[in-house]
């Protein structure tokens, strides 16, 4: 199908089998791919963040994360997309597709980042470095990077990443570059995902949200986006 548009923002309706064969088209071309996984969260900042606006309307997929996109999708397009593909999810089918993969990780605080390589080689993974997020200089992690020469890079900086990788990306070197959020924190044991049922019914965001005060400041974003896709329904 050709690419959607929500709230001013590319959506390519694939579902999980579908990313991965671009993901894998991807791989044997030149240059890097930016992968992002749009949520209804990201969709409500890149109404103001013309920086985020701009990663995602240049990136050369941009997946369904969320059940709320999935909604929007019918509420506005009358499509029913077929599933979500989430980045947690995507970075383990990845794994699973592309055995010996070429991958660095990039995000979580110190140690995480070592530990979240330490799964994804024994999922398979050929781990060619890591580096946490909490740095300032950019240059000479993007240095780093590009040195290693990754099939795919996994950045897990929270708000930071889809723009982090937009902005360096003619000089990261890696052939993905996704944006996966608390994915290392999971691949790292830091982090447990919500049982199975709330995985189904598309409800992890709300168990993260409703468990973690941290995320009740953001929860308003989740009611910013249905109030703009309801306003554009009208």
């Amino acid at each position: 199908m050709e690419r959607l548009e929500i709230l001013g923002l590319p959506l390519d309706p694939v579902d999980m089998e579908g990313a991965l064969a671009r993901i894998g088209d991807f791989l044997k071309e030149e240059g890097t791919h930016q992968v992002v996984t749009l949520n209804p969260e990201m969709a409500v900042r890149a109404q103001k963040e013309e920086a985020l606006r701009r990663a995602i309307l240049e990136a050369e997929l941009v997946t369904p994360d969320g059940i709320g996109i999935l909604w929007a999708a019918k509420k506005l397009l009358g499509l029913d997309l077929k599933e979500r593909v989430t980045g947690v999810d995507l970075t383990l089918a990845l794994l699973r597709r592309f055995p010996r993969i070429r991958v660095y990780l990039l995000g979580g605080k110190p140690g995480v980042a070592e530990r979240a390589a330490a799964e994804a080689r024994r999922l398979g993974a050929e781990v060619v470095g890591f580096h946490h997020g909490y740095f300032q200089e950019e240059e000479g992690v993007v240095e780093e990077i590009r040195q290693k020469a990754p099939d795919l890079l996994l950045v897990g900086m929270g708000e930071r990443q889809e723009v982090f990788i937009h902005r360096h990306k003619p000089h990261l070197g890696a052939k993905v570059a996704m944006g996966v959020g608390g994915t290392l924190d999971v691949l790292a044991g830091e982090a447990k995902r919500p049982p199975a049922w709330a995985q189904r019914l598309g409800l992890e965001w709300l168990l993260r949200v409703g468990l973690d005060p941290k995320r009740w400041k953001r929860a308003p974003r989740l009611f910013r986006f249905a109030y703009l896709v309801l306003r554009e329904k009208r």
